[in-house]
């Protein structure tokens, strides 16, 4: 029988080894990829690393990861330890009660640390950034080193401090020549515990860091919500530095044991020069973060802070500003206005949010936006008309357009007919035809919209009457026709053909169209969204001036031209629009680059609090029966 399972023991550990490995595998090979597409390997090429190293803020988002894993690592393993000897000297009761204590930061869920961290700092008026994520990692930490060394000290004779004591040694010597030596594997394991959850971490990070502040996996998730291979290098990157890591811990030891005749010194050795090897890392990244600075420049010596969507910037508007000013810009990312508008109402200063339309009406109702000095600004003339004097704000007081757009239907025209698209529009997400053939967006302001509009509503209809008939045509969509709820996936999918169709901003669909011929864009005639990012000045803002220079830079032809060149949508600048649709544009014969504009059934969202409560919880609900249907 032993002999009889064998081959299934092997065949198992090696398909365990291919599923925690494969993706890594993946990830690296498609690191080198030549394309921009994250699925389809089209040559090799090593531009995403050239583009990783030119970005600022992966490197600095390096450095932050392993300088503060590094430096919660040290102090936790030095307070944890001296809390788990001094918790083995202590009375029962006492012992017990930490011990339950110290698990249940371990068993909590990391969301709920994480806002109390959250909320810790914004009562003591702690200003959010480097030093914050380093407590918060810090303080973490500390119980799972504690965990690590107690069952240790627990297999200690407890007479061992008092006889070394006894033969003439001091209590910091009984300390440190004694007990340390023999717990020291629990501390080492402590130690790399304490290393690996703090690189690991993303939720706690994402909620106590601020001053544009980002580790590595905030950084990756910035980065997921488009279509970015740096990503993959980046990735691969960390792969490669713990590897030599992991190889140096394992194999550096035994090597030395061999050439030193005492394997303490050999061990004290590697130990200096493990030291050595970090801080000269550290030096090195730090050089390559130390920027000179310029001659005197208008803004020179001045920081900027922007708080904007994931990937919604040129590669080079950056770099590209900072250079013209003299200014530094500090750049953080949300994913949805909802969270934009949490860190505004609490207080949270920034010099400049980019929301949308329906958020930009909200935070100037509830007095959070000032109005711009209309004298510093010099680019409203190079914009396009048709994003000018919306509704949410009519003589632009508040805004200044930043990307403008659509969303429709994303279609393979092998396999959809267009005929279907004309005659059903929305509808088609009803059309058996296509059952699990489709994508739904996974946000129930557009999803709404969809439905309402296929039924001939208002997509800012009150009339909760329509607002259930709308709800219950998109159950019947998604109980009928199998779809698949997605947001940024939709991308790099679509682009592979992976479904028949679905819901896509217009700049996603212009950048899948880019990639794949077969795919097509179509805007229903029953009206579609017609929406609009743009840059606003909250009311706390600490450098205004600086603000409207940076809102100039995006509205003038070269900060226009970067942007959208790079992210994909349509800019708001005339000249900018105009050539990137043009003969020889990166978006020539690309409908989707060029939204519809004075078609009467488009509409702009509306900001109404007891219609958005009602759509939150109707999503739910839809969703909640998408997951039965299957």
């Amino acid at each position: 029988m032993k002999k009889g399972k064998r081959p299934i023991g092997k065949i198992l550990m090696i398909l365990m080894i291919v599923f925690f490995y494969l993706p890594i595998l993946y990830m690296i090979i498609f690191s080198f990829n030549e394309g921009k597409s994250l699925t389809s390997f089209t040559g090799f090429s090593l531009r995403w690393y050239k583009h990783m190293l030119e970005s600022r803020d992966m490197v600095e988002s390096l450095y932050t990861t392993f300088s503060i894993a590094l430096i919660a690592t040290a102090i936790s393993t030095i307070v944890g330890t001296i809390s788990a000897i001094g918790l083995s000297k202590s009375r029962k009761i006492v012992r017990d009660v930490m011990e339950q204590v110290d698990n249940l930061p371990i068993m909590n869920p990391e969301i709920v640390t994480a806002i109390g961290f959250m909320l810790l700092f914004i009562t003591f008026r702690i200003s959010k950034g480097y030093v914050t994520m380093l407590l918060a990692h810090i303080a973490f930490c500390i119980p799972y080193v504690i965990l690590s060394v107690m069952p240790k000290i627990r297999a200690l004779d407890p007479n061992l401090a008092d006889a070394a004591m006894d033969l003439g040694a001091t209590p910091f010597q009984a300390l440190t020549k004694v007990i340390v030596p023999q717990i020291t594997p629990g501390i080492v394991s402590g130690a790399l515990i304490a290393f690996t959850m703090s690189v690991d971490d993303f939720i706690i990070s994402y909620f106590v860091t601020g001053s544009g502040i980002k580790n590595l996996s905030i950084m990756v998730y910035t980065m997921s919500k488009r279509v970015n291979p740096s990503i993959n290098a980046l990735s691969t990157l960390v792969v490669v530095i713990i590897t030599v890591v992991l190889v140096i811990i394992n194999v550096a030891p035994i090597v030395l044991s061999k050439r030193e005749k005492k394997a303490e010194i050999g061990k004290h050795r590697f130990v200096v020069r493990a030291i050595l090897a970090a801080g000269l890392l550290a030096i090195v990244i730090l050089a390559v973060n130390l920027r000179e600075k310029a001659t005197a420049r208008p803004f020179e010596g001045q920081t900027l802070y922007i708080y904007n969507w994931g990937e919604y910037t040129g590669e080079n508007v950056i770099p590209d500003f900072e250079e013209a000013t003299g200014a530094t810009v500090v750049m953080e990312n949300f994913d949805s206005n909802e969270q934009m508008y949490i860190k505004v109402a609490n207080g949270e200063a920034y010099d400049i949010l980019v929301p949308s339309d329906y958020m930009i009406q909200r935070l100037i109702e509830e007095d959070y936006l000032q109005k711009l000095d209309q004298s510093k600004l010099d680019g409203m003339d190079n914009l396009v008309d048709a994003v000018k004097g919306l509704p949410y704000d009519p003589k632009n007081e508040y805004s200044v357009p930043y990307f403008w757009g659509t969303a429709g239907i994303v279609y393979d025209k092998t396999k959809v007919d267009e005929e279907d698209l004309e005659q059903q529009g929305f509808n088609i997400f009803l059309n058996e035809k296509y059952k699990g053939d489709i994508y739904l967006y996974d946000s129930e302001r557009d999803s709404f919209m969809m439905a309402l509009k296929a039924l001939g509503y208002s997509m800012n209809t009150e009339n909760e009457q329509e607002l259930q008939e709308a709800y219950e045509w998109l159950v019947q969509c998604v109980q009928t026709m199998d779809p698949e709820i997605v947001t940024d996936e939709i991308i790099d999918n679509m682009a592979q053909g992976r479904k028949a169709l679905g819901l896509i901003y217009s700049g996603d669909a212009a950048y899948v169209m880019c990639e794949n011929e077969d795919m097509g864009f179509y805007l229903p005639e029953s009206g579609t969204n017609v929406w609009s990012d743009a840059m606003v000045i909250p009311a706390n803002a600490k450098n205004p001036d600086l603000a409207h220079e940076f809102i100039n830079y995006i509205c003038s032809y070269e900060g226009a031209y970067d942007n959208s060149s790079y992210v994909g949508y349509t800019s708001a600048n005339q000249e900018v629009m105009d050539e990137l649709s043009g003969e020889g544009g990166d978006y020539e014969g690309i409908n989707a680059y060029i939204p519809r504009t004075g078609y009467e059934k488009d509409e702009v969202f509306v900001y109404n609090a007891d219609t958005k409560k009602i759509l939150g919880n109707l999503w739910s609900k839809v969703k909640i029966a998408a997951s039965n249907a299957k």
